[in-house]
């Protein structure tokens, strides 16, 4: 009986000493550089209970857009100016067909010194014409029967751009250039700008800053505000010729050289700039 007893006495001792040691210790709230502490009021949460960061409670300030500015008035000015273009640039050229490449170039070659010759004769210099694409390429039938791509010849293709200044016969010049190509030239379009566009664009400039800067006194005016010193200022847009596509505008080849010349109007463009500017407020 005493055996029995010492031995229930022994088990109970060694199962209390195995359940302290699977107890960790708390670990004491450690204070200093990167470590936060938050006490509960009372009526919170338990003193043990994980408490948020107030950090991750409050939204991040947003951040300025133009050079760290956080305040301002920012506001955008457009600048328009007409302008009546006086250069024209076409770009036209040849394109042969034939068994040969030598044959095809032949006949691009010849064709295209006649082209050239219109247009000199036309009052165009040496350095207003350069050629812009020249390409030689096969062309291909497939063969059904023998399930593949033949070759049945080449074509020539020679490509240039002219400037021309004499818009008010800008439409003789092409239908002399397009008489003189016959049926292997090919007309792609005409680019009508002005030569010197700096002057309109900086017009076009002063009037979108003067836009911005009154649009700008109008908001502080109606926002009871004093306007301060501009802290940015950025331009967008520019000169962008007008393209217009006269293949189907030019007369038909081989037309009577007796029949009007093709209709060209250079008609009227506008240089546009726009700017966004941002203002303190004093």
């Amino acid at each position: 009986m005493d055996k029995r007893w010492l031995l229930l006495v022994s088990g109970f001792v060694l199962a209390v000493s195995v359940l302290a040691c699977t107890q960790a210790p708390a670990a004491a709230p450690t204070t200093g550089p990167g470590v936060s502490s938050l006490t509960t009021a009372p009526g919170g949460a338990p003193g043990g209970a994980p408490q948020p960061q107030l950090a991750s409670l409050v939204p991040p300030l947003p951040q300025a857009v133009y050079g760290g500015q956080q305040v301002g008035i920012t506001v955008s000015g457009t600048g328009r100016v007409t302008v009546t273009p006086d250069l024209a640039i076409l770009s036209l050229g040849v394109e042969a067909r034939a068994r040969t490449v030598q044959q095809a170039r032949d006949q691009a070659a010849e064709a295209m010194r006649r082209v050239m010759d219109a247009l000199k004769q036309g009052g165009l210099a040496d350095k207003d014409i350069q050629t812009q694409v020249f390409n030689i390429q096969p062309e291909y039938v497939w063969n059904e029967f023998a399930r593949r791509q033949e070759i049945t010849g080449y074509r020539v293709t020679n490509t240039v751009t002219a400037k021309a200044r004499k818009l008010d016969t800008l439409g003789t010049l092409v239908d002399q250039a397009a008489e003189a190509g016959g049926d292997l030239v090919r007309i792609n379009g005409i680019g009508l700008t002005a030569e010197n566009p700096a002057q309109f664009e900086a017009q076009a400039r002063e009037l979108a800053v003067k836009d911005a800067v009154a649009k700008a006194q109008q908001f502080a005016r109606l926002t009871g505000v004093a306007l301060g010193k501009l802290v940015y200022i950025a331009e967008s847009g520019g000169f962008v010729p007008v393209i217009r596509d006269v293949a189907l505008e030019a007369k038909a080849l081989g037309a009577p050289s007796t029949a009007p010349p093709s209709p060209i109007s250079a008609g009227e463009m506008d240089v546009s700039i726009s700017v966004q500017a941002v203002f303190n407020i004093a």
